[in-house]
């Protein structure tokens, strides 16, 4: 008979924050360093489990003339979700990072579904764009 999960605590009997669920398996996505095209990290779909998002990370640099895209996540519960990011003008110029951690877990819209963070091209002289997604599978 298994024992029911109790939530570890600290020396003051407060819950301790576990980075992931009891038994879940911890995934990441990288897009790589992409130059002047789309960034994409996923997250993959596992038969018989659900995919869950709990943040992502996007790094770039600028590119020859400054630009503002809309990043996305797809694949989630809740339909896509949108984030505008911008890229100054300078091949050199660092652009500001943008760093999304959910306040909770999001599932992918069904078990077996990968979840996707998109981040489109900034254009001509763009030689760095970066997106890491996290997340674990249940």
């Amino acid at each position: 008979m298994a024992l029911p999960y109790t939530q570890p605590l600290d020396g003051n009997g407060r819950p301790l924050e576990l980075p992931y669920p009891p038994g879940a398996t911890p995934v990441t996505g990288d897009s790589g360093n992409v130059a002047a095209a789309t960034a994409t990290a996923t997250l993959p779909g596992v038969a018989g489990q659900t995919t869950y998002i709990t943040g992502f990370e996007i790094t770039a640099s600028g590119a020859t003339a400054a630009a503002v895209v809309t990043a996305t996540v797809t694949g989630g519960i809740s339909g896509t979700l949108h984030y505008t990011f911008g890229a100054p003008a300078g091949v050199t110029a660092m652009c500001t990072s943008l760093t999304i951690t959910f306040p909770r877990p999001i599932p992918a819209s069904a078990q077996n579904t990968a979840i996707a963070v998109a981040l489109p091209s900034l254009g001509s002289g763009n030689t760095n764009a970066t997106v890491v997604a996290h997340g674990f599978q249940l």
